[in-house]
């Protein structure tokens, strides 16, 4: 097992709530903004399972991103000069490129993050697109918006979490616009690679590739912290008193 492997692993043992109090500490949050922490709002599991849960297992990989625009929008530059990387080839469907492996070792088996935008109301994953994303060893798929056909999700027994659903298909007013670059889910962008933790009680957070290693680090001292609090005020202590000693 690898570094990254290990790591994944680690994390699970903790849970979101763990991960965005460390990130509070590790991120610098631009003045006048409010701490995201790496939450990813409002998304729940559709699949296997519908709602949050303590059934479903925790999940952890890196995420390959895929940006959904307006049916009539153009793509970006990127997506248009370097199809074979960044776009969608001529008659293939978007998301038999989630398949293409080499050479960004983040495909195999990683989390999907599909960027939405926020205004449509049709579905983005439904039945096939699922099938075909567990076929090609995704680990779980994170939807910033609507999905569809809940039988056949469940039926894949594929994790996916989403913000709402819908029985519009995507044709209706979406089409996949770009892949494998930086997205927002929530106004929380992620980039590939960097590390999605799915726990289908908690909810689900991103964290930068950069700071999983610090995040580790970090989040025992603040669970022990945590464990003292508690401790202290089901001696007696007043939560006030109990933060100022344990949560410095």
């Amino acid at each position: 097992m690898d570094t990254l492997d290990r790591q994944l692993a680690e994390l699970t043992n903790y849970s979101p709530c763990d991960v965005s109090d460390a990130l509070i500490k590790l991120q610098k949050t631009p003045e006048g903004s409010t701490a995201r922490a790496g939450y990813l709002a409002d998304l729940v599991p559709f699949s296997p399972i519908i709602g949050r849960n303590e059934t479903m297992a925790k999940i952890a990989g890196t995420a390959t991103t895929i940006k959904f625009l307006a049916k009539d929008a153009i793509p970006p530059s990127i997506a248009i000069e370097n199809p074979e990387e960044h776009g969608f080839l001529p008659g293939k469907h978007w998301v038999d490129h989630v398949g293409q492996y080499p050479p960004n070792p983040h495909r195999a088996g990683s989390i999907l993050l599909i960027e939405q935008p926020a205004d449509q109301y049709c579905a983005v994953t439904g039945g096939i697109m699922a099938t075909r994303m567990k076929a090609v060893g995704i680990k779980a798929t994170v939807v910033g918006g609507r999905v569809r056909d809940l039988r056949e999700l469940r039926a894949t027994g594929l994790p996916i979490w989403a913000r709402a659903t819908s029985t519009v298909g995507t044709n209706a007013e979406a089409k996949a616009g770009v892949r494998d670059v930086p997205i927002s889910i929530g106004g929380v962008s992620v980039s590939p690679g960097d590390v999605i933790f799915c726990d289908p009680l908690e909810g689900v957070v991103a964290i930068p590739r950069e700071l999983l290693g610090q995040v580790l680090e970090l989040m025992p001292k603040l669970t022990g912290d945590d464990d003292d609090a508690k401790e202290a005020v089901v001696g007696g202590m007043s939560v006030t008193d109990a933060f100022r000693v344990y949560r410095r």
